[in-house]
């Protein structure tokens, strides 16, 4: 597989985003612990759920027909004009229920924030769904670092001084607001025939997005359902270890999310032009690489995970299991992404939407049910077994339609590559914890992380000829020619 330089572009800047991002987490975790940062992580949970009213799908559809060649300029300009009505809508009810939002959250004027995040949150959607629509990928991707290194940088420079809860919020709002200011220059200049839309344009976004919104409201089930629920049964410290636990499976999903929206516009357009089953090789190829990082993210989350997380403090490392059941469920959702991102690609909304609709029902069950019968990694295990059902489902029906075969030898080959590294990196922590080496926990956590990537490359790339050829095909330098 070819990914190309878009590709890289890409995974890069989501590599740099996270990277920051990972910094200011382990300085809010560590300057005001786990209860203060699951109250943070609980408006943003909010912020999350409100957002998919406040877009319905309207995003992927202008994705969808911006990537089809036509007209893009009145599309963008409909579903702004969409967006910007559920948004008003919003707000009202936020202002009418502000009560309640601030007693749920657990802080006062917790209503204020969430509205003016939710305001830049679904309007940068817009933008960056509208660059995806146009391949211009590696723009959207450099947007997102520069959005969380304005971010960070607000946040821990306000809770440096004594801002609190307060700086995180503003600082999370105006990460989004220069990236939505940036974002829109570019697609002004970029997209064609900017303009007044028809009724047309309204009718065929809607006729997308009311099946496509349900895919929104699987991702942000997957990523913030836990966080809902356990808000309900759990303390805010055990919602801040939690978060903290899935901020880091999130990290390990970065390369699949990359080739999910870089392949996404390839498809469409093939699909567009010569049918379904001219994608069915991108599909392969994708699903051979969705679990490239997350699969020894799995192995090494039970080597390495209670040092990793005692990196944030003593308190996190409660999170253990935890921790490992969302690496594993996190896996699991980087392959169903690749098959429902070509349902949609290929114009098949409506199966999608049934898919996601099995997990969102099944998620939200599961995870009342388990989070009451066994706490905070019952959350986990219902967003594993959910994500599972609806991936057998969604291969399912994609199958029925495109005929492509499972690399299944390819990921035997990962797997082999991981188990290779845990072992070899077990072997080190013993020997570290029995000779006391570097006596320094973050320093162990980094030298043990790194020699385990190594050696798991390294594996793979004696085991595969194909992963071999794919970062041969990849290098700017002829290396492994």
């Amino acid at each position: 597989m070819r990914l190309g330089q878009t590709s890289v572009v890409f995974f890069l800047s989501r590599i740099t985003a996270s990277l920051l991002g990972f910094v200011a987490t382990l300085y809010f975790a560590r300057e005001l612990g786990a209860g203060p940062l699951g109250v943070y992580s609980l408006a943003l949970g909010v912020v999350a759920w409100l957002s998919i009213v406040g877009t319905m799908g309207i995003p992927q559809a202008i994705s969808k027909r911006v990537s089809e060649g036509e007209r893009e300029g009145q599309y963008v300009v409909a579903g702004a004009v969409l967006v910007a009505l559920l948004g008003g809508v919003l707000l009202g009810g936020i202002a009418l229920f502000r009560g309640q939002v601030n007693a749920y959250i657990g802080y006062p004027n917790a209503a204020v924030f969430v509205g003016l995040i939710l305001v830049t949150v679904i309007f940068t959607q817009i933008v960056l769904s509208t660059l995806q629509g146009l391949k211009f990928v590696e723009i959207q991707g450099i947007l997102s670092p520069l959005r969380t290194g304005v971010r960070s940088s607000l946040q821990i420079g306000v809770l440096f001084v004594g801002g609190g809860l307060a700086g995180l919020f503003l600082g999370y709002a105006a990460g989004y607001v220069v990236t939505l200011l940036v974002g829109t220059a570019i697609v002004v200049r970029r997209v064609d025939g900017l303009g007044r839309p028809t009724i047309d344009h309204v009718r065929s976004l809607v006729d997308y997005a009311k099946f496509a919104w349900m895919s929104d409201l699987r991702t942000k089930a997957f990523n913030w359902i836990d966080i809902i629920v356990l808000g309900f049964f759990v303390s805010p410290s055990l919602v801040g270890i939690y978060t903290v636990a899935w901020n880091l499976s999130q990290f390990l999903i970065l390369f699949s999310s990359s080739i999910a929206v870089t392949v996404f516009p390839e498809m469409s357009e093939l699909s567009a032009e010569d049918g379904p089953q001219a994608a069915a090789d991108l599909i392969e190829q994708s699903l051979s690489y969705a679990g490239l990082f997350l699969t020894p993210g799995v192995v090494g989350s039970l080597v390495v995970g209670a040092p990793l997380l005692r990196i944030y403090g003593d308190k996190f490392t409660e999170g253990v299991a935890v921790l490992a059941l969302l690496v594993f469920a996190t896996l699991i959702q980087a392959y169903q992404n690749q098959i429902l991102n070509t349902l949609n690609a290929i114009d098949r909304p409506d199966l999608a939407f049934r898919v996601n609709a099995l997990f969102l029902g099944g998620n939200l069950v599961l995870n009342v049910l388990l989070v009451y019968l066994y706490g905070w990694v019952g959350a986990a295990a219902a967003t594993g077994i959910s994500i599972l059902l609806s991936l057998l489902v969604g291969t399912t029906f994609l199958r029925r339609i495109v005929a492509f075969g499972l690399p299944l030898t390819e990921l035997t080959r990962q797997w082999v590559a991981a188990l290779v590294m845990g072992l070899v990196v077990y072997g080190l922590r013993t020997v570290e914890e029995t000779l006391g080496l570097l006596r320094h926990n973050a320093a162990t956590v980094v030298v043990l992380i790194g020699i385990g990537a190594g050696v798991y490359f390294l594996v793979l790339l004696g085991l595969s000829t194909q992963f071999r050829t794919t970062v041969r095909d990849n290098l700017p330098l002829d290396v492994l020619r």
